[in-house]
């Protein structure tokens, strides 16, 4: 309604000036009524956007808010540079360029803010990882996104912290998303058999136990545990066990439950896990210092 309003005040403000301000400056009229037009109709673009990017969410991951912020602020900016140039009677252009040194200055004043805040616009546009995720920055943080702002990425760990991250600290670290494209994914263990028992039966015997944990019901096809031998020592066999996780929510209490049932398997088995062997000594060259009975030790 408003938006209509002021449009049409726009269009016609000649006539309204005429017919109801007769003695007013027709130009500041003017001038007032196409800067009401330029904010109501980037008011206008910013609701639809929203909307239309709210209703995209229903069906897939959680928007950020970060998005419509910054459809919303480019709007809003061009609207603003269109009202400074009605009101100076410049083009944009024009604005643009006589204001260029003092955005230069400002740039660089503020050059760290500014380059959290252009990550976080590269991060609401590609979305590598959207509100409610579970992601891992260099294998060392982990936890699930809470929000994504203009400078900063909230994120809430497994022990109930929050971490605060700024965004171009992470733009500059390899990112793994657990929860896309879907939630489920593979975790992996390694187990060491003793030689009392062949690669076939241990294969077996571990395939078993992690299976046990898995409801049948939450398995498609193809995502029933995997059981590979990867080293033969003198100590045991090593195999590496792939199981399937629900959620990375889920990952602490999975990895859990596929140890007991595998301690069980084992015990059951008369089998004994093997101790690991004791490192061996490392030799360390040590350089004397130079005497003079011995220069260039």
């Amino acid at each position: 309604m408003l938006c209509s309003l002021s449009v049409v005040v726009y269009v016609f403000h000649a006539y309204l000036f005429q017919r109801y301000l007769p003695g007013s400056n027709p130009e500041s009229f003017r001038r007032f009524s196409a800067a009401a037009a330029f904010y109501a109709f980037a008011w206008l673009l910013a609701r639809m956007a929203a909307a239309a990017l709210t209703r995209k969410a229903k069906k897939k991951r959680k928007t950020p808010r970060l998005l419509r912020e910054l459809v919303s602020a480019t709007l809003f900016a061009i609207a603003t540079v269109a009202t400074i140039g009605v009101f100076l009677g410049q083009s944009a252009g024009g604005i643009l360029a006589s204001s260029g040194l003092i955005i230069a200055i400002l740039g660089f004043a503020i050059r760290n803010v500014l380059a959290d805040v252009l990550s976080g616009i590269a991060i609401g546009v590609e979305a590598p990882y959207r509100i409610g995720d579970w992601v891992g920055f260099d294998a060392t943080i982990r936890g699930r996104v809470t929000e994504i702002g203009w400078r900063t990425t909230r994120i809430l760990t497994p022990n109930d912290t929050y971490m605060i991250l700024p965004n171009s600290q992470i733009s500059r670290q390899m990112l793994t998303n657990y929860s896309a494209p879907r939630k489920q994914y593979q975790g992996e263990l390694e187990i060491v058999l003793s030689h009392d028992i062949s690669i076939s039966d241990g294969k077996q015997l571990l395939f078993d136990a992690a299976l046990s944990t898995s409801p049948a019901e939450s398995l498609a096809p193809g995502q029933k545990p995997r059981v590979r031998a990867t080293a033969y020592t003198a100590e045991g066999v090593t195999y590496k066990i792939k199981y399937w996780v629900p959620q990375f929510s889920d990952s602490t209490d999975c990895r859990d439950a596929i140890l007991v049932a595998i301690d069980d398997a084992i015990r059951s088995q008369g089998l004994a896990l093997p101790v690991a062997a004791p490192p061996r000594p490392q030799a360390i060259a040590l350089r004397q210092p130079d005497t003079p009975d011995n220069p260039g030790a």
